[in-house]
């Protein structure tokens, strides 16, 4: 239901008329390609009312998805929100990204520049792109079931999707996993005790070895977004997805007071930890209208209401005390120092290690 709210609010919001500031003709669209139940609609509507500039907003559900469009060119977007790893740095490498001119984002400053050295392993120098949001990955669970079905199941372990014993026992209540080899892949390395950049074979061998041995209990591998859905609905028991999903559905779920108990483990291995970043496409047709779409989202309060509405921290730090206390209280949003502590990042792969990974998720997938 709240997808389908914001879907209508974003419809609406790019319909409305353009009003206060004129822009000029070649700025007088933007448009925005990121990922479903993403903005804050208010956001969209604010940023049209004091520009002028009519915002035609789409949306993905996948990374898999973004690159398809972005591969051919021409993609006709101003704005793109890909994740820094693999999407973003293989963008910035093959040129395919327009380096930001600070001087018309007055507003870059606000960022945390702790975390902004954090991704300039995927952007030297941050020049292609701006932190829009980060979370990690890890498993939304609905704790009451997996108790009757295993009374002393380790809540904040990757053990509980991993083990085949565990698994096998859950399947009765149903398994997700999200269909992004990027995503899983070094989470099920690093919880082997291997690198999760790994490009050796006998640790591909390993992870492959871990997946085939669950495959047969999984019920779906599917997007992002669907798990989200299913899981606000009770549909699964466990997934392995990411962190703002999980909290959104666990919101959906508490708003519909059906009995459907959600709740976000990342684990006590150690979870991913992932950023999305602001860019535009190298191509895009109104860069200035761009700059000022991200320049204006860099705004403490607005980063605030994006942070409200979706429930996945930001990297300004002065719009935290603007963001309800119960979304920046909770560690599942913002981790506290001692779960950061604990995450790893990912850095981008050869074409030749993205296309072993590649071929090694679709035998999974295929379940042989």
């Amino acid at each position: 239901m709240l997808r389908r709210l914001l879907a209508v609010a974003l419809c609406a919001a790019a319909l409305l008329p353009a009003e206060p500031v004129p822009a000029r003709a070649e700025e007088a669209v933007l448009n925005v390609y990121n990922w479903s139940d993403y903005i804050d609609p208010a956001a969209v509507e604010r940023f049209q009312k004091e520009t002028g500039v009519q915002v035609r907003y789409d949306v993905f559900d996948s990374l898999e998805t973004l690159e398809g469009k972005l591969s051919a060119g021409h993609s006709g977007y101003d704005v793109i929100v890909p994740t820094s790893e693999p999407t973003f740095s293989r963008l910035v490498r093959a040129g395919a990204l327009k380096p930001l001119d600070r001087a018309k984002l007055p507003n870059w400053s606000n960022q945390d520049a702790t975390l902004l050295r954090q991704v300039e392993s995927s952007d030297p120098g941050n020049r292609h792109g701006a932190i829009y949001l980060y979370g990690t990955v890890g498993l939304g669970i609905r704790a009451d079931k997996v108790r009757e079905l295993l009374p002393n199941a380790p809540l904040d372990s990757l053990d509980l999707l991993l083990k085949p014993e565990y698994a096998k026992r859950l399947a009765a209540c149903g398994i997700a996993v999200m269909d992004s080899a990027t995503d899983v892949l070094p989470s099920v390395l690093h919880w082997l005790g291997r690198d999760a950049d790994s490009t050796d074979g006998a640790d591909l061998q390993a992870a492959e070895k871990a997946l085939l041995a669950i495959r047969p209990h999984v019920r779906a591998i599917i997007a992002s977004g669907n798990i989200l859905d299913a899981l606000a609905t009770g549909e699964y028991c466990v997934a392995m997805t990411y962190s703002g999903d999980v909290i959104q559905a666990k919101a959906r779920a508490d708003e519909a007071k059906q009995g459907i108990q959600l709740r976000y483990v990342q684990p006590k291995e150690g979870a991913q930890l992932w950023f999305d970043m602001l860019a535009i496409p190298a191509d895009a047709p109104h860069p200035e209208a761009a700059h000022r779409f991200i320049n204006f989202l860099l705004q403490p309060e607005v980063m605030a209401g994006i942070t409200n509405a979706v429930h996945y921290p930001n990297a300004i730090p002065a719009a935290t005390p603007l963001v309800e206390e119960a979304v920046r209280e909770d560690p599942n949003v913002y981790p506290t120092p001692e779960m950061l502590a604990r995450t790893f990042t990912v850095r981008a792969l050869s074409p030749q290690a993205e296309r072993a990974r590649s071929r090694l998720w679709n035998r999974f997938k295929a379940g042989r």
